[in-house]
C-alpha cells in the first residue's frame, strides 16, 4: 500500500501565482515532491476511467487540489485563478481529495502498525468549518467555536497514523475514540 509523502506537510518549493491586481491571493507555497505525488495518482485515476481530457492538466488539477487543501480559499477564487468554473473546482478537488483519501490507512492497519511502537499518541482536534448558529451539533462549547472532531494516532515523533472521520464538534475526544473503536482496537490489539 501507497503511503502520502512526508512533504504533504508543504515545505515551500512551488509557488501558485496569481497578478496582484486580481484581488486574489498573490502566493501559494506547495511542496514539488506533494504536487508529483498527486499528479501522479491522478494520472493513474484518469487512465483508469479512460478519460480522453480534462479543462486542467493532472498537474494543474494536483495544483488545484494542494491550494485549496494548504489555505482553504473559496472556490470561486480558486476556479478564478486557474480559469475554470466553480462547479468544475468543485469536481477536481473533490476528485483529488477521494484519490488521497482511498490512500489512507484503515484503523486495523494504523493498530498492527502501532503495535510495533514503544507508545503511540491518540489526540482529538477541533478542525474549524463555517456554520450558522442553527448547527448545534457541530458547536464546540470547550473552544466557543464550530468545527468537527477529528481524533488521530500518531507514533513516538508525531507522525500521522490514523486520522479518523469526521464528527460534530460537541462530540467529546473519548466519546469519539469510543465511537470510532479507537479504545477497542488498541485495547485487543494482538
Amino acid at each position: 500500500m501507497s503511503t502520502l509523502p512526508r512533504a504533504l506537510g508543504f515545505s515551500p518549493s512551488y509557488r501558485w501565482e496569481v497578478p496582484p491586481e486580481q484581488g486574489r491571493p498573490h502566493r501559494v507555497d506547495v511542496s514539488s515532491s506533494a504536487l508529483r505525488f498527486l499528479s501522479a495518482k491522478l494520472r493513474q485515476r484518469r487512465q483508469e476511467l479512460g478519460t480522453r481530457w480534462r479543462r486542467l492538466s493532472v498537474g494543474r488539477q494536483a495544483l488545484l487540489t494542494l491550494a485549496h487543501l494548504r489555505n482553504g480559499h473559496p472556490y470561486a477564487q480558486l476556479a478564478a485563478g486557474f480559469g475554470i468554473g466553480t462547479t468544475t473546482a468543485y469536481r477536481y478537488i473533490t476528485e483529488a481529495v477521494e484519490v488521497l483519501a482511498a490512500l489512507a490507512p484503515t484503523l486495523a492497519e494504523a493498530v498492527r502498525k502501532a503495535s510495533l511502537k514503544a507508545f503511540v499518541l491518540l489526540d482529538g482536534t477541533l478542525v474549524p468549518i463555517d456554520r450558522i448558529a442553527a448547527d448545534r451539533p457541530f458547536y464546540s462549547g470547550k473552544h466557543k467555536r464550530h468545527g468537527v472532531n477529528v481524533q488521530v494516532l500518531a507514533d513516538p515523533f508525531g507522525r500521522l497514523l490514523w486520522a479518523s472521520p469526521a464528527l460534530p464538534g460537541a462530540v467529546h475526544d473519548i466519546r469519539a475514540a469510543r465511537e470510532q473503536g479507537i479504545v477497542d482496537a488498541l485495547v485487543l490489539q494482538p
